[in-house]
């Protein structure tokens, strides 16, 4: 007779030989990247700004957070769940520099288990938007911090502030404040502000861009070509006596480097050089008599969503709108400059078409937050331009271009071409759009890079505007402001 043996019964939570193997067949089965993990912190980003401030983590997984904001004394505290702190959102620490307009400092410690909590000690009351963004170009999962102003900063007060410091630096001691229109007047009650400073940032996850070169000082302080006189005098009936206002807008920053070249250069650094150079030229410029008065979009290394762009011209009534660029094409075999309007039908050629797409992908490059009501505000405004707008931007574009050919480098296309860049829906101002150079190609990367070039065609530019106004007077008009 068998004797009948017992089996042992196996403690609770052991595993078995067979569960073992059961296991690991289906660890196998499912691979390395299905197995649930904590995400891994790639990079930390910080890109701050008078108008706002950005704090970017970017990971190889999406993080899930909980924030909650005090108000008294400010600060931001965000729970990052599923993670264990490590040396990079460590170094997020010593990202934050002392002239940071909204964040003090930054705390950063593990709070629970697999639960890092992230502290923003903040200078001023600030209205957070905390989002994340799914992977996109060269970025992989991003969390989003945003910091705002309590009070949103009013671009028509920023132009004020600039005007009347021109104006005290030039004006005679004791001499009373001259008002050229309603915008100045009201320039003339306003007090000085300083304007702030912001520093810039590189932007990680692309390609390492080499140095630009530094501005000889000859050539940044160089005075701007003398305005642009008319072959007759402009009709008593149509010569206006008000302040003429340019919207100048550097493409891409911040988050969105624009296209890279082949040496690493980004063009949102190339832009914002050029259109801090036109600034200069316009503002010490007029037409007619008239002064001109430049209004950039952004005016340092930060992300502003392509509605926003065209809500700040339309705050400052702006008389024109330039969108400065130099953008990449698939071949590096690409060269010479364009300038573009809008279309409301189809693209005026496949490559136009192309490009316009492109363009209109900043937003989810830059990391647009799509829960904004602004944002659908701002989108909702852009479906709304003229045939009259579209014919005065066609002009504009015409003027510019024929400026921009006298520069020696070759024309990509001798005529405007029109394309739905969501930059231009601007309704009631003329708008264009201007690619400098393909940045994708290595002879013209060079010549961007060149402070001599960028001088070029800052000037090139504003004789552009400046001929386009001589053709096509500025209306005279009472701002509502």
């Amino acid at each position: 007779m068998k004797r009948f043996r017992p089996t042992r019964a196996a403690a609770p939570g052991a595993l078995t030989r067979r569960g073992a193997l059961r296991a690991g067949t289906v660890l196998l089965m499912l691979g390395g990247a299905q197995i649930a993990r904590g995400a891994g912190i790639l990079a930390v980003r910080v890109w701050p700004a008078a108008e706002y401030t950005r704090v970017t983590i970017e990971s190889d997984s999406a993080l899930e957070t909980k924030q909650i904001f005090v108000s008294s004394p400010p600060r931001l505290a965000v729970d990052i769940e599923g993670i264990e702190l490590d040396p990079a959102l460590r170094e997020l620490v010593s990202k934050v520099k002392s002239d940071d307009p909204f964040i003090a400092g930054v705390r950063v410690g593990q709070n629970a288990p697999n639960v890092v909590r992230l502290v923003l000690d903040l200078k001023q009351a600030a209205r957070p938007q905390v989002f994340t963004l799914p992977p996109i170009a060269a970025y992989r999962h991003r969390l989003v911090l945003d910091l705002y102003p309590a009070e949103a900063l009013d671009p028509l007060e920023d132009l004020i502030a600039g005007r009347l410091r021109d104006a005290q630096r030039v004006a005679p001691a004791g001499a009373p404040p001259v008002a050229a229109d309603p915008l100045g007047e009201l320039i003339a009650k306003q007090s000085d502000k300083p304007a702030p400073t912001t520093p810039n940032n590189t932007s990680p996850g692309q390609r390492p861009a080499l140095p630009l070169p530094p501005m000889p000082a000859a050539l940044a302080a160089a005075p701007p070509p003398a305005p642009l006189v008319p072959g007759a005098p402009l009709p008593s009936s149509t010569r206006t006596d008000r302040i003429i206002i340019v919207a100048i807008d550097p493409g891409h920053g911040g988050e969105d480097p624009g296209a890279t070249g082949p040496s690493g250069t980004h063009e949102k650094d190339i832009v914002l050089r050029i259109a801090h150079l036109l600034r200069d030229r316009i503002n010490a410029s007029s037409v007619g008599g008239n002064p001109m008065r430049a209004f950039l979009t952004r005016d340092a290394d930060f992300f502003v969503p392509l509605g926003q762009r065209v809500e700040k011209a339309r705050r400052v009534q702006a008389d024109l709108f330039v969108s400065i660029h130099a953008d990449a094409f698939t071949t590096p075999a690409a060269q010479g400059a364009s300038v573009f309007a809008l279309s409301q039908g189809g693209a005026s050629s496949s490559a136009a078409r192309w490009l316009a797409n492109k363009e209109n992908s900043s937003d989810l490059v830059g990391g647009l937050n799509v829960g904004s009501k602004d944002v659908h505000v701002a989108r909702a405004m852009l479906d709304m331009s003229t045939t009259a707008q579209i014919n005065d931007s066609l002009k504009l574009g015409s003027a510019l271009l024929r400026q921009i050919g006298g520069l020696g480098g070759k024309l990509h296309k001798g005529s405007v071409e029109q394309a739905g860049f969501a930059v231009l829906k601007a309704p009631d101002i003329p708008s264009v759009l201007v690619e400098t150079a393909f940045i994708s190609n290595p002879e013209e990367e060079e010549r961007l890079r060149d402070p001599a070039y960028q001088v070029r065609m800052a000037d090139a530019l504003l004789k552009g505007i400046q001929g386009y106004f001589a053709r096509n007077p500025p209306l005279a008009r009472s701002r509502t402001l």
